[in-house]
Order: structure tokens, then C-alpha cells, then sequence
């Protein structure tokens, strides 16, 4: 019987849940009834979050780099049914010419160490009908100028997720892949910058926008709930990869 239809209350770890895709995550399971449990690395946004999602959601400041951390944070929390990971970084994106190894180190330690030994540090309390979900970006497979080091590590966690899902079975391994968003993530690049780049990129797609954190959020949903899913990239870009 699939989690779907036995519709029972679930037991769900977001890390990475203070903002963006996340926070919508969050508030997607906790209106469906899940008994849902957020991290993030500042007090003050986990605070935040908590706020808007109301009593029902709780959290911990926890930073996903801190493998011991993490570590002692699933140890107390116990029982886990799902485990999803949304951490990311800033900084990423430029050419070729300009990428530097401590850049290439820092996006490295910033999503894919956090991803895989956040995923290892829940193994011990994850129930075996659980799965894991991880973040990624239509940077793995999409021929974006500029964004090697942004395709170079979410390739690396999307090509992890069949070899997962054969080692973890029954645990349900899956990644989403989404395309330009309309989070914070942007704001680094100025307020006009960011607004002519969503414009101009909204103005390419077959959709005709770009997404929301809650486009993400219901496929998020979707692989958690759906037990007949595993070993899948599930790409959330707009059409994006159909541009020629």
C-alpha cells in the first residue's frame, strides 16, 4: 500500500527549511498533516520561518556542513519517515576563465558535503518506507553559459541518486532538478538586475514565467508521498531544456 493511500501522518526532516523552496516544502507538508521538522543555519531566519508557518512546524538551528552535528541532531529526534535536503550557497555563477579553486572548493563544501553527509547522518533513524529528497538545479542538464561550477556540483548529486536508490532500498532516493525560481537566492545580483533577468528569462519560457517556490514544493510532495518513486531526477524548469 502506498503512502498515499494509507494517508497516515508522516514524520518529515527538511533541512535546509528557513527559506525559499524549503519553507514552501515545509508549509505544502505541514497543511497536509505531516509532523514536519526544519533546519537551517541562522537563528534568526529559523525563528522566522517558524513564525509563518505557525505552531505546528518545528526546528532546530543546525548547520548541514556539521556532519557531527547533524549527526547528534537525528540522534535526538529519533524516527524519521522522510529526509529532505534543500541547502544550497551563494556564489557559483561566471565563466571559466574567472573560477578559482577556492571557488570551486567553496560550492563543493557548500552543497554537495552538506547534501550526501546530511543523507548519511539520517541513515540510522530513517524508517525503511522513507525516502530522501534532494535539491538540485536544471544546471546539471541544461547548456547555461557561465554556470560550471553551479553544473559541476548538481550534476554530482543528481548522478548519485540511482546508484542510492539501489544501495538504500527499500529507502526511496530522488532529486528535483528545479530551473529559475523567483527566491532570494537571486537577490545577491541587485534588485534590477534580478527583476530584468526573471522578466527576460519569464519572456523565454514555454510557461511564460518562471517558478515559485510552491512549483517546487508540490513536486517535492509528490515523490515524498508517491512509494512507487525512486532513482528519478524530476526537472521543475518552465520548459527551460526545451529551448533551442
Amino acid at each position: 500500500m502506498s503512502r498515499i493511500e494509507e494517508n497516515r501522518t508522516m514524520r518529515v526532516v527538511i533541512a535546509g527549511g528557513t527559506s525559499g523552496v524549503g519553507l514552501a516544502a515545509a508549509a505544502r507538508l505541514a497543511a497536509g498533516g505531516d509532523e514536519v521538522f526544519i533546519t537551517g543555519r541562522s537563528d534568526e531566519r529559523l525563528q522566522s520561518a517558524l513564525k509563518e508557518l505557525g505552531g505546528q512546524v518545528k526546528g532546530e538551528v543546525a548547520d548541514a556542513r556539521d556532519t557531527e552535528a547533524m549527526r547528534a541532531l537525528f540522534e535526538r529526534l529519533g524516527s524519521v519517515d522522510h529526509l529532505i535536503i534543500t541547502v544550497t550557497g551563494r556564489g557559483g555563477a561566471g565563466p571559466l576563465s574567472a573560477l578559482t579553486g577556492d571557488g570551486l572548493l567553496a560550492a563543493v563544501r557548500n552543497k554537495l558535503v552538506p547534501h550526501l553527509l546530511t543523507a548519511q547522518a539520517a541513515l540510522p533513524v530513517l524508517s525503511k518506507e522513507g525516502s530522501i529528497t534532494f535539491l538540485t538545479a536544471a544546471s546539471a542538464g541544461a547548456a547555461y553559459p557561465g554556470v560550471a561550477t553551479l553544473a559541476a556540483v548538481n550534476g554530482a548529486i543528481e548522478a548519485t541518486v540511482p546508484g542510492l536508490a539501489v544501495e538504500l532500498a527499500p529507502v526511496r532516493v530522488n532529486a528535483i532538478s528545479p530551473g529559475v525560481i523567483d527566491t532570494d537566492w537571486w537577490s545577491e545580483i541587485g534588485d534590477e538586475a534580478r527583476t530584468a533577468f526573471l522578466e527576460g528569462t519569464a519572456a523565454s519560457l514555454p510557461t511564460g514565467r518562471v517558478g515559485t517556490p510552491e512549483d517546487v514544493a508540490a513536486t517535492i510532495e509528490y515523490v515524498v508521498r508517491n512509494a512507487f518513486v525512486t532513482g528519478t531526477v524530476l526537472t521543475v524548469d518552465g520548459g527551460g531544456r526545451l529551448k533551442a
